[in-house]
């Protein structure tokens, strides 16, 4: 199959050259990066000099016609940009969006999160939820999840589904590495303003994952779900660990959750539940597809503690995009990918 990436140059753009690299079925044909149109790859991204694919490869301008040669497309493109250029797409054309622009299905929620005119509703590619590997299968364009919407529902989800928690009362604390912030220059993210430091932003329900959250979790749930969640600037590259806790419906011990999140995850390949004491850590994540998860009960509160970790390039971005991209075109789904992750 010929692949087209747009938005090549981005951090998710250049995990997703990474990635491809090994791919058996997917063959990167268009390589497109508007602001970066004419250089190097391997200047933007120098783990890909030695590439035998890219090291000599220079980034297209964004050109609809190129685009429209490939079987199917990665769009990385920044919230809003994406909407234009896929209108232009023949509709044959597979498509893993890995922005915004297709998440949400409440056109009030886009205005008030991301502002704008919201371009519609795509199937959501998070197939690790019931139900939604099939829906994903049968589609042809498909709205990668954020980053921290990954996590944050894959922790929440086993619990609110048998009903131990109460969808009205879900706490989130998450912290992230700097690339989820992209790749735009900007002071607060200088490695002189995060070394040594970490700082909530868009905290107090504002940040833009909220409403994808709430959404997936209402779904699988069938009762409204309302989020508190508090991001964190964490002073690394990449990585993602979320703290969700939650009100238990009745007295419950750890081993029940336990066995709840095993069973609920037993079929899942990229997650894993840990058992005893093991505790998820960032950088046991980096450069896989896996999702690591803990729980607890705090009795003192009658509450659910969940600890899990992405890698937020990873499954929260381009390794995520390539299992969709697999289930869309008929492969295996985990062609192309690990649960293993590169280790500290």
């Amino acid at each position: 199959m010929k692949i087209g990436i747009i938005g090549a140059s981005g951090y998710s753009g250049g995990e997703l050259l990474r990635l491809l690299q090994s791919h058996p079925t997917f063959q990167v044909e268009y390589i497109a990066a508007s602001t970066q149109a004419g250089s190097r790859i391997s200047a933007v991204h120098p783990n890909l000099a030695g590439s035998p694919l890219y090291g000599e490869r220079f980034f297209e301008a964004t050109d609809v016609n190129r685009a429209n040669e490939c079987d199917l497309v990665f769009t990385a493109l920044p919230h809003g940009e994406s909407a234009a250029l896929i209108a232009s797409l023949n509709e044959n054309i597979k498509v893993v969006d890995l922005g915004a622009d297709f998440r949400l299905n409440s056109s009030q929620a886009w205005e008030k999160y991301y502002g704008g005119v919201h371009a519609g509703t795509w199937t959501y590619g998070l197939p690790e939820l019931p139900g939604f590997r099939d829906s994903i299968s049968a589609s042809s364009r498909i709205a990668n999840p954020g980053c921290y919407a990954t996590v944050i529902t894959l922790a929440a989800a086993p619990a609110l589904v048998n009903k131990a928690i109460s969808g009205d009362d879900i706490v989130v604390v998450a912290a992230s590495g700097t690339t989820g912030a992209g790749r735009k220059a900007t002071a607060n993210l200088l490695a002189s303003e995060v070394m040594g430091s970490l700082t909530s932003y868009k905290f107090g329900g504002v940040h833009q994952h909220t409403p994808e959250i709430e959404q997936s979790l209402s779904v699988i749930s069938s009762e409204e779900v309302r989020i508190s969640f508090t991001p964190i600037l964490a002073p690394m590259p990449r990585g993602i660990l979320a703290t969700v806790t939650a009100k238990l419906h009745t007295t419950i011990t750890r081993d029940e959750i336990l066995d709840m999140y095993k069973s609920f995850y037993a079929h899942e390949e990229f997650v894993t539940v840990l058992s005893n004491n093991e505790l998820p850590k960032t950088s046991a994540v980096i450069g896989s597809n896996s999702v690591r998860i803990q729980v607890a009960v705090d009795s003192h509160t009658n509450r659910l503690v969940v600890s899990a970790v992405i890698d937020n390039l990873g499954k929260g971005a381009a390794s995520a995009a390539i299992q969709n991209a697999n289930l869309i075109s008929g492969l295996p789904e985990n062609t192309g990918l690990t649960s293993v992750g590169i280790g500290s």
